[in-house]
């Protein structure tokens, strides 16, 4: 019999929330975040796997990559075959992170999909000059002010943006095609209009494996005494999490720090509500 604290088990990695995005007193999902904890996950146990649980419903595919890239990296230099669980959601960049593994399960009412690229704005034209302000923006570049929400929508900018977002999908369809080869069972329109379905559907696209928990999975590969042992990320200290982000200079203040969480939070709620969560 092994002691409780001797017992084999499977490092399990939390990937919770919108990806890339971050302010002071919010750390969000990204690589420069989560390495450390990925590089334990595949160190700590002798087990020839590693679990993942994702709830997620996208956010940055630059960190969406930087992850999923790293995690496929250490599986393949430490010999690990990768385990995912999706939860709530794992949709777009969720999604491009579920890819991660040689093995995707689901919840049955888990949300899967979103395989595409969204850009969103406002437009505020006529804003100024109904609230009487006037707005100076000087560049060096035609097109650096591109995309203003305060300027007409110019169909050149709109156009460019497009040709960039067929380009990062492109990158996304080709990954899923790679690491889902020969169990995809619906055409490209379908998989790829960035439509979401439930976990019953996304088994019957080949987009998940299976319907189970990660608990339930991990017992039935390595026996009921298994034991699962979430890896967490390093927390900066509150000093470090104040400071301003890339880019900037000094120190933000605690009011500051508060603003920008406040203007996550409103974008968090709105990625999370577009999958009636």
């Amino acid at each position: 019999m092994w002691p409780f604290s001797r017992r084999p088990f499977v490092p399990v990695l939390r990937f919770h929330g919108p990806i890339g995005m971050a302010t002071p007193l919010r750390p969000g999902l990204t690589l420069g975040a989560y390495s450390n904890a990925i590089e334990k996950a595949f160190l700590v146990s002798k087990l020839p796997a590693v679990a993942v649980i994702v709830n997620s419903p996208g956010g940055s595919p630059v960190q969406s990559n930087l992850l999923f890239k790293r995690i496929r990296q250490l599986a393949v230099e430490k010999k690990k075959r990768v385990y995912v669980f999706c939860e709530d959601v794992a949709a777009s960049g969720g999604y491009f992170l579920a890819i991660a593994g040689d093995e995707i399960y689901a919840d049955p009412s888990s949300i899967i999909g979103s395989i595409g690229v969204v850009s969103r704005s406002f437009g505020f034209v006529d804003l100024l000059e109904k609230i009487g302000v006037e707005r100076r923006v000087y560049t060096a570049g035609i097109n650096k002010n591109q995309l203003d929400p305060f300027l007409p929508e110019d169909a050149d900018d709109v156009a460019r943006l497009k040709a960039i977002q067929r380009d990062v999908h492109d990158i996304f369809i080709g990954l899923v095609k790679e690491r889902r080869l020969g169990k995809l069972k619906a055409p490209d329109t379908e998989l790829f209009s960035g439509a979401f379905w439930s976990a019953a559907r996304a088994v019957e696209f080949g987009l998940v494996d299976g319907i189970t928990d990660i608990r339930s999975k991990m017992q039935d590969i390595f026996g009921e005494k298994i034991r699962l042992k979430v890896i967490e990320p390093e927390k900066p200290g509150l000093l470090a999490r104040l400071r301003r982000t890339p880019g900037a200079i000094g120190i933000q203040t605690p009011a500051l720090a508060f603003a920008d969480d406040l203007v996550s939070a409103v974008e968090t709620r709105t990625l999370w509500s577009r999958f009636g969560l």
